[in-house]
């Protein structure tokens, strides 16, 4: 619902599906949306297309109506061809109306608040994590940049590109980007705010600039630090580094060259390398062909493995419980709620949780 939120604070009234359960194979996770506006405008996606025009009427009578809806939708012979998952799989999906509070969740999320909401129907209680997006620092104010930058936006991730050079470090140059940062890269990167989900890219192809961000980067527990070259370049940085002080352990977190082995050439393309390699490491993929492996093409979330530079799991353990809303002992206003409560400062809440589930008897 995240990801909607500027068109929903656009729109004067709307209904929102979200994504609350799936069971089986299923094109979309736990927490992907739709919405529908005011003149029966529609953004988003719960099943890839599968459902689409059921959730679609379903939610034009919740916003009509304003009375909340839990609706399963799953595979069988008899509605293949009608509603239903052809992949096999089912899902759950709940609908309802915008109200105050959830207009204020979504204002704090777009805000940059680290947000949790919570919302029952039918004795079940939803509660959705809703972090500020990863960021990803790209340092070298190239052509690659620009592409790495756009690709990085569409992903979902906060993009920073820096180079200490003001004649190519220009927001005209890098419109994707949500900063241009004209500064030394490894300056900028020691005075920057980074956590477990950054991703680092550098580009910069000079070792007085590389060498200097990489020292930074690989002393910090990032999600991903990789680097633009060649197989001699990054042997030759490999050295350099290690003149520099950088242990072993560090340096085998380094991703260079850079990417996926897709055979691709110039900035497109070898934007599309790197972000196949951000995306793989990011859910534990292989890189391979889909045809040529038998595991699960939609993993759960508890069978994803997030990689060695990935510590989502080990940041979050043992941290308590999100904050209960003021008013509500456990931060649920009720079995048939009205009203979604809004929990600011909810960082306890992982980021891959996305929509947790419970018993709502009260």
């Amino acid at each position: 619902m995240r990801d909607l939120a500027s068109t929903l604070l656009s729109w004067d009234r709307f209904a929102v599906a979200s994504v609350v359960a799936v069971r089986g194979s299923a094109p979309r996770p736990v927490g992907a949306a739709m919405a529908v506006g005011p003149s029966g405008e529609v953004i988003g996606s719960v099943s890839g297309g599968c459902v689409e025009a059921e959730v679609y009427e379903l939610a034009r009578t919740v916003l009509e109506t304003s009375v909340s809806s839990l609706a399963t939708f799953g595979y069988s012979d008899d509605t293949a061809f009608s509603v239903g998952l052809t992949c096999g799989g089912s899902l759950d999906v709940l609908v309802q109306r915008d109200t105050p509070s959830l207009r204020a969740a979504l204002q704090a999320s777009v805000d940059g608040h680290p947000v949790s909401v919570r919302f029952g129907i039918e004795g079940r209680v939803f509660t959705e994590s809703w972090l500020p997006p990863p960021r990803l620092l790209v340092f070298g104010a190239i052509d690659h940049a620009a592409a790495v930058a756009e690709i990085g936006r569409f992903l979902g991730y906060h993009v920073t590109v820096c180079d200490a050079r003001p004649i190519f470090a220009t927001p005209q140059r890098f419109p994707a980007a949500h900063s241009v940062v004209v500064d030394w890269p490894h300056r900028y990167l020691a005075a920057t705010r980074t956590d477990a989900d950054t991703a680092v890219v550098v580009l910069t192809h000079d070792p007085k600039f590389d060498i200097p961000v990489l020292t930074e980067a690989l002393s910090r527990p990032l999600a991903f630090v990789g680097a633009l070259g060649s197989r001699r370049t990054h042997f030759e940085r490999l050295d350099r580094l290690r003149e520099a002080g950088v242990p072993e352990a560090a340096l085998a977190r380094l991703r260079s060259p850079i990417g996926l082995d897709l055979g691709g050439r110039g900035p497109a393309e070898t934007a599309v390398s790197i972000a196949a390699e951000l995306v793989a490491l990011r859910h534990g993929g292989t890189g391979l062909p889909l045809s040529s492996v038998s595991t699960p093409i939609h993993r759960s979330p508890v069978q994803e493995s997030h990689g060695t530079d990935l510590s989502q799991r080990r940041r979050h353990a043992g941290r308590p419980a999100a904050r209960p809303a003021p008013g509500h002992p456990d931060g649920v206003p009720g079995a048939q709620c009205g009203e979604v409560s809004l929990l600011l400062g909810a960082r306890e809440v992982p980021r891959d949780a996305r929509v947790g589930v419970g018993t709502g008897g009260r």
